[in-house]
């Protein structure tokens, strides 16, 4: 009886985090493949091409780490505000993600206008290995100049998609994101190639699908929640919020705003080290991440519900099912990082011949593609332990966890074997990963220590 008793609560358990985790990672998944299908578009185009757009990605990368970053920092406030039913304060958290978010995009998009060239030209200071750098960088131009009218766009669809799902309703963002990316997927068919009568705009092709794509994305979550959810009744009345809780959730928004951001220019910090080793390693570290991200999806998803579901339980003073129902969310993401890279490490040698480019840069996306693999239970655990110190607003704690450490740790490892050695930009990335060993014990010591059980709301 007891037994069975058990076998219920962790089915109940399993489902509770599906739920909130399936629909995050079906939407996510089927963006990240249609970028997969997207890339492998591109990358039919060379060598130049394909390294060019994956430089430019890597820019935008950093503005929407940044957008992620403002819209969980009041998020934090969101989902303990859903869980007090409290919700006026969910309008006002939704206010403050609109502001802060229009705030970055503008500047974000000023800084790209202005600083473009020097911005894509950091990354092409390795050797050429046989293609062309400067096309490489009137490639990562063309198509970046034609990403920045997106940007409010994806800001908003931010916005709403988050707190549609601190609210419970994770599978309407679901189908706004795949509707987009079955026009993404139509439109780079249709524009970088030029089928059926349309013009073979190439890069811009993919940029202009991009774009077009964010816009769609936006409009449906919009619409759909203005007329569904609660909380958007009256939202527009005021553009403010009582200047107690802006402090409060300033307080916790900007350094989670900081972290994030100094996360994403820490990965495009590595990322500039990995292309010191010239155009081929870019090609080979770009078909390499994209394929990491499709099989991140699952683990990201789960971190978000680690964060989602531990945020409303500590919202409701339920501490103790906290802990325990944390402990089991970290053991569920090891294993699924587990079964995944063992998929990850049966196509190491299949994937990369996908892509229009030479021999070299395929062996380099195969051996990161391989090492990865390995590594991807430790990604796991340390995606958990994240979102779990920030599930009760500890930012400083976060920020110490994530991008300080990579910053202290990872970023000079990167650096020194890059610039005062000749190994190889696996070997490079290697070295970088296996500093995360550390970063998982420090985040399972603060765990452990309970640090993060409180409640902000």
């Amino acid at each position: 009886m007891g037994m069975k008793l058990k076998l219920n609560r962790d089915r109940a358990f399993y489902v509770m985090v599906l739920s909130i985790a399936l629909p995050i990672a079906i939407q996510n998944g089927f963006t990240n493949f249609v970028n997969l299908l997207d890339n492998i578009m591109v990358g039919r185009l060379g060598t130049e091409a394909m390294s060019g757009v994956s430089i430019a990605n890597q820019i935008i990368f950093i503005f929407n780490i940044a957008i992620f970053g403002s819209v969980s920092g009041a998020g934090i406030f969101t989902s303990q505000y859903v869980g007090k039913e409290d919700w006026e304060g969910v309008k006002d958290t939704v206010r403050y993600k609109i502001l802060s978010g229009a705030l970055i995009t503008f500047l974000f998009s000023l800084l790209c206008i202005y600083k473009m060239d020097f911005l894509i030209g950091i990354f092409l200071s390795g050797a050429s290995d046989g293609g062309n750098i400067e096309n490489a960088l009137l490639e990562g131009k063309s198509y970046l100049n034609l990403m920045l009218p997106g940007f409010p766009a994806f800001m908003l669809s931010q916005v709403y998609a988050s707190t549609s799902r601190e609210n419970g309703e994770a599978v309407i963002p679901m189908k706004a994101g795949i509707a987009a990316i079955i026009t993404n997927l139509v439109l780079n068919y249709l524009l970088i190639f030029g089928h059926f009568g349309m013009p073979r705009l190439d890069v811009k092709g993919a940029a202009i699908a991009t774009t077009i794509s964010r816009y769609v994305e936006a409009a449906i979550v919009i619409i759909w929640t203005h007329r569904k959810k609660e909380f958007t009744k009256g939202l527009y009345k005021k553009l403010t919020l009582p200047a107690v809780l802006a402090i409060r959730i300033t307080r916790a928004a900007i350094p989670l705003i900081m972290n994030e951001t100094l996360w994403a220019t820490g990965m495009t910090f590595l990322v500039q080290c990995y292309s010191t080793r010239g155009l081929n390693a870019v090609a080979g570290y770009n078909i390499f991440s994209t394929l990491l991200n499709v099989f991140n999806v699952s683990l990201l998803a789960i971190g978000n519900s680690v964060g989602i579901i531990i945020g409303r339980l500590l919202g409701a003073g339920k501490f103790e099912e906290a802990k325990k129902t944390d402990t089991k969310m970290i053991i569920f993401a090891i294993l699924v990082g587990v079964a995944l890279g063992i998929i990850m490490l049966s196509l190491s040698y299949i994937f990369p011949l996908l892509y229009n480019t030479n021999e070299n840069a395929k062996r380099i996306a195969t051996h990161l593609i391989i090492a990865q693999a390995f590594f991807l239970p430790l990604f796991a655990l340390k995606n958990s332990a994240y979102f779990t110190l920030r599930s009760g607003g500890q930012i400083w704690i976060t920020i110490l966890f994530d991008s300080l450490f990579l910053w202290l740790c990872s970023v000079p490892i990167a650096f020194s074997v890059s610039r005062f050695t000749s190994l190889s930009v696996v070997w490079i990335f290697v070295a970088v990963e296996m500093g995360d060993f550390i970063k998982c014990a420090f985040g399972l010591y603060l765990i452990k220590k309970g640090v993060w059980i409180r409640r902000i709301a």
